[in-house]
């Protein structure tokens, strides 16, 4: 069985494209340029899926054209639409020590000038000019922290742990 904490979110299955069981896919991660995969991951009605792609082609930097094996009619790409689109973690390592914001979703966040933990990081807004950290603190507030790389001090993927020297202040707001 897949584990939430095994993958990240790298997008959404949009409609179908075509009447053969292609769809799009709308993606917010660029996986596919720093590694070689034959399969994603579908959260379908809350259970994570293997899917296997027979062939994938970008229509946009945003957007994945998709045949997933098994899947050959309208029916059946439209039981898939809106359903998350995941990587597993571990695939998307490819040796170098780039990291994309997606696969910090998950992780836990830690104050470097406390040393206290901040929270969990839920979710990555990418709908403002800059980009923000969805986290949800032990206590059981959101708050919202600059995704920024000048914040950041270390990214430990194994230990699952974001290392941040935020402004002080910043999580009374």
């Amino acid at each position: 069985m897949i584990k939430q904490e095994n993958v990240f979110q790298i997008g959404r299955i949009g409609k179908s494209h075509g009447i053969h069981g292609e769809v799009t896919m709308h993606i917010t991660d660029d996986v596919f340029d720093r590694v070689e995969s034959d399969f994603v991951v579908l959260e379908v009605d809350g259970i994570l899926v293997p899917f296997f792609m027979e062939e994938y082609r970008f229509r946009s930097d945003e957007t994945v054209l998709v045949k997933f094996s098994g899947i050959d009619s309208q029916e059946q790409v439209r039981q898939l639409t809106h359903c998350g689109v995941f990587f597993p973690r571990d695939k998307a390592v490819d040796g170098s020590n780039e990291v994309s914001w997606a696969q910090l979703s998950g992780l836990s966040v830690i104050d470097q000038t406390t040393g206290k933990p901040v929270g969990e990081i839920k979710d990555i807004d990418y709908s403002t000019i800059n980009m923000l950290f969805e986290i949800a603190t032990p206590d059981g507030r959101k708050v919202l922290v600059p995704a920024s790389e000048e914040l950041i001090e270390d990214i430990d993927l194994q230990a699952r742990i974001v290392r941040m020297r935020l402004p002080e202040g910043l999580l009374d707001l």
